[in-house]
């Protein structure tokens, strides 16, 4: 079997045995995170590394947390979550009811617990869905325990009034809703959104599975809504005639009312 044959039949057992769509995924991340973990087990063919797959569930599992990890701070790209600001409060003004939003891709926390420390600093109401697919950055954003590390780009007045010992406030912690959701796989967890955060997920995604999945968050945005894309993700497709582009600089996009 060529090289590049045994790289496909393993994202194909990834995927059937561990229920992951390497397809949705593109080759050239998945390789360089699947060789992090054939370097550290000091393995040099796929097919080897298949086969330690089959009797080391530990190293399954190392290996399902190298592919999903993501990096991420508290207020990372500051100027994006202070665009986002007036968006929030007048969702809020205007839907006169919680808000319901979507942290979708939210990795260890810190995205999910930015937005809500800007709804409580608002003094808005609202639900947070966290979702992941990868079992250890939930447990981290239920834990919610961060290190200094962590809020490096978050301002200093935010951070005083929210977190305690490096953790969110219980006022925050209540409006987080944690859940484990495959972007790929499964539809939104709730029907309609007001607010849907996807910042740095989908450059990782094949360009037809980042198609399908901005049709899902156009679906589930409600009229007046709105999507936050990561700097360098730009939406297109069907998706992108159903919202205009609010922010050019900051990938903020609304439905239009």
């Amino acid at each position: 079997m060529t090289d590049e044959g045994a790289f496909e039949a393993l994202t194909q057992k990834i995927s059937r045995e561990r229920g992951m769509s390497c397809g949705s995924y593109k080759n050239k991340c998945l390789k360089r995170r699947i060789a992090v973990r054939m370097r550290a087990r000091a393995i040099h063919t796929y097919d080897d590394y298949a086969r330690l797959l089959d009797r080391d569930p530990h190293e399954y599992q190392a290996l399902l947390d190298a592919l999903t990890i993501n990096v991420t701070k508290f207020y990372r790209n500051p100027e994006t979550w202070d665009a986002l600001r007036p968006y929030l409060a007048e969702l809020w003004t205007v839907r006169r009811g919680a808000l319901r939003i979507w942290s979708a891709g939210c990795a260890s926390g810190e995205e999910p617990y930015t937005i809500a420390v800007l709804l409580a600093a608002a003094g808005a109401q609202g639900t947070i869905d966290a979702t992941d697919i990868d079992r250890l950055s939930l447990e981290r954003t239920r834990q919610a325990q961060y290190p200094d590390a962590a809020f490096t780009e978050m301002p200093a007045d935010l951070r005083r009034r929210y977190f305690r010992d490096g953790q969110p406030a219980q006022e925050v912690r209540a409006l987080v809703h944690v859940l484990a959701h495959d972007l790929t796989r499964e539809p939104p967890p709730r029907t309609t959104y007001d607010l849907i955060v996807c910042r740095n997920v989908v450059i990782y995604f094949e360009r037809s599975a980042q198609e399908r999945l901005f049709q899902v968050f156009v679906d589930a945005l409600r009229p007046g809504g709105v999507l936050v894309l990561g700097k360098v993700e730009t939406l297109f497709g069907p998706a992108r005639e159903r919202l205009t582009l609010a922010d050019p600089r900051e990938r903020i996009y609304r439905k239009p009312a």
